[in-house]
């Protein structure tokens, strides 16, 4: 188990319909005052990240949607610790354009904004924007490029990058910022898993098993280890804490019970195509089926439903297997940030204590 304490983040719901597509009555919105609020909610109750969604489209139950560097702007002006991740397509921004903008907002919130690159699987999402829809292995060298473009310009003077996709030519940004912003991405094809372990300082892993997550762990551990780095890694779960397990695991029936069959079948025909397109067909959502998609991704199979002590456990289980940040999803999402904080993530914080007295005493 890492020593380091491990971190936490929710799902920021700046998109309609809450994060599963179901019909089931979920309690929050996606408006700027509950989502302030929620912010605040999450700061003070252990969370030190949220992720900011990033969707154009109407579509599979995200009727309506915020965009995402703004929104994650609106919810640092509105904290004091939290860092927020704005998650950001290349082809839709221009990445010394998008570097500035992240070191500006870097520098007014005190270190606290961080970029999502997202390779892009919904190709209406581009075509319908006028953009040209690239290939699976096309999107992840232009993201690589993306994010050498924005790393550069936040670092060198004179940048001067010549790619197949982006160009600059002595580029010297002023400011520059002391603390770079952190660069996520997610994946799950070995085009995805190279990159996150030659560039990125974040991977995001689709919910899982423990025992997949450790191998997927161990494999973009080692595609870093040929550059010497290893990037921190980020998990997808949804919670669904109860006083009790079955009333935690009837909630997530309900919520399968009432899924949008048609909405669902969508958006898993999007997706699935998008992954087959990848080289080796290990593409994000390739071995998920109906139940899997009702929550976007993947979150049901992290298992993070019971009571507080035994999402706890399951929590610290994966720790054990090297990761770093929970990214956790909720149905009614303030008032369930706020119950994760208080009961689930100080149990956390005892197992890590207890483990760290073993290893002393060892």
């Amino acid at each position: 188990m890492s020593v380091d304490p491990l971190k936490f983040a929710y799902w920021v719901p700046n998109v309609s319909g809450g994060l599963v597509v179901s019909t089931l009555p979920q309690r929050t919105n996606h408006s700027p005052a509950y989502n302030i609020d929620t912010a605040r909610v999450a700061e003070q109750n252990g969370f030190e990240y949220a992720l900011t969604q990033v969707r154009y489209l109407a579509s599979y139950g995200a009727d309506a949607q915020h965009e995402s560097t703004s929104f994650s702007q609106l919810l640092l002006a509105n904290t004091e610790k939290l860092k927020v991740i704005a998650a950001v397509h290349p082809g839709f921004w221009q990445p010394a354009v998008l570097a500035k903008l992240a070191a500006t907002a870097q520098e007014w919130s005190n270190d606290r904004f961080a970029l999502n690159v997202v390779s892009g699987w919904f190709k209406q999402e581009f075509t319908n924007l006028g953009e040209p829809w690239l290939d699976h292995e096309e999107r992840y060298r232009r993201s690589e490029e993306f994010i050498e473009v924005l790393k550069g310009a936040w670092s060198t003077d004179d940048f001067t990058f010549r790619g197949d996709f982006y160009r600059t030519r002595d580029l010297t940004f002023r400011p520059q910022p002391s603390t770079p912003p952190e660069v996520f991405q997610g994946g799950n094809s070995t085009s995805a898993r190279k990159m996150a372990g030659r560039l990125s300082d974040w991977y995001f892993m689709n919910g899982n098993t423990v025992e997949d997550v450790r191998d997927q762990v161990e494999e973009v551990s080692g595609y870093g280890q040929e550059h010497d780095r290893r990037p921190g890694f980020g998990l997808n779960g949804f919670a669904v804490v109860r006083d009790t397990e079955d009333e935690a695991r009837q909630v997530v029936q309900d919520i399968i019970d009432n899924a949008d069959e048609d909405k669902v079948k969508a958006f898993g025909e999007a997706v699935k195509q998008a992954g087959k397109a990848s080289s080796d067909g290990k593409g994000m959502w390739a071995g998920s089926d109906f139940k899997d998609l009702v929550q976007y991704n993947d979150g049901f199979k992290t298992g993070l439903v019971g009571t507080p002590e035994q999402v706890a456990r399951r929590i610290v289980e994966y720790k054990k297997v090297g990761v770093d940040l929970l990214l956790v999803g909720f149905l009614h999402v303030q008032e369930e940030v706020e119950r994760f904080g208080k009961e689930v993530i100080p149990l956390v914080r005892e197992l890590e204590g207890e483990a760290d007295a073993e290893r002393g005493a060892a």
